[in-house]
């Protein structure tokens, strides 16, 4: 009898560090549907997280969740930023205290400009990212800063997402999908961008099917299955151990 070989040696195991983000047992339902099954991980101030597995292993419900969006409904389970008890806020009160989800579709808003969609999200005054600052590490904002947001290329309209989340001044950057649709050298521009905010002390949360991109950009990997966590550990280890990633990433 095939034995399913054990990844989760690692999962949910105490790190010496403090959390930043912390999930403890969260279960997320879509009706009837139990999606997340009871999850626990920690993410560290600073760290890049790569949240992987195959499709409807539970990634984006879990940034959802996370994110104290209605759907999809959050029956247990707690999540802690920075001390503060997400898991008893609304979304919008997540979004205040820190918390910026760039969702797959971007949702740039209709009928405004590039600065018009910046200036509507950010703080007053701004703290860390004001509008020059944000052009400044996405130039071709700048430079189509009267140009309405949706017409902008695929590329163009995720920066201008991840602009937008940034202008509000947050703790921790939930990515869901980042490089869908967008060709390579698209891709290698948003990375260099999210390494550069890591310096600068961003907590980010990648959801990505591109796993081996994801898995270059992050410092750790937490991998699901059909809702559970099979590998909580280092994104190095997952590049290296060829079976993990064929078991559950199909790389």
């Amino acid at each position: 009898m095939n034995v399913r070989p054990d990844f989760s040696k690692n999962a949910n195991h105490a790190e010496t560090a403090p959390a930043f983000l912390s999930v403890w047992d969260m279960h997320s339902y879509y009706g009837e549907s139990y999606i997340v099954q009871g999850i626990s991980f920690n993410v560290h101030e600073g760290e890049i997280l790569a949240l992987l597995g195959r499709n409807g292993a539970g990634k984006t419900t879990t940034l959802r969740s996370i994110a104290r969006l209605d759907d999809p409904q959050v029956n247990h389970g707690e999540i802690w930023l920075d001390h503060k008890p997400l898991h008893m806020m609304k979304s919008h009160e997540a979004a205040q205290v820190g918390l910026g989800l760039v969702p797959e579709d971007r949702s740039i808003i209709p009928g405004l400009t590039v600065e018009e969609n910046l200036k509507l999200a950010q703080i007053v005054p701004p703290i860390g990212w004001s509008i020059d600052r944000l052009y400044d590490l996405f130039p071709r904002l700048g430079e189509r800063r009267n140009q309405e947001g949706v017409t902008l290329s695929g590329g163009e309209q995720q920066m201008l997402s991840i602009a937008r989340a940034l202008a509000r001044d947050i703790k921790v950057l939930l990515l869901d999908e980042p490089y869908e649709g967008l060709a390579p050298v698209i891709v290698d521009e948003i990375e260099k961008t999210l390494r550069h905010i890591k310096e600068q002390g961003m907590t980010t949360v990648i959801v990505e099917q591109n796993a081996v991109r994801a898995l270059q950009l992050a410092d750790r990997a937490v991998i699901l299955d059909t809702g559970s966590i099979v590998f909580d550990g280092s994104a190095a280890e997952v590049l290296e151990n060829e079976e993990l990633r064929a078991e559950y990433l199909a790389i």
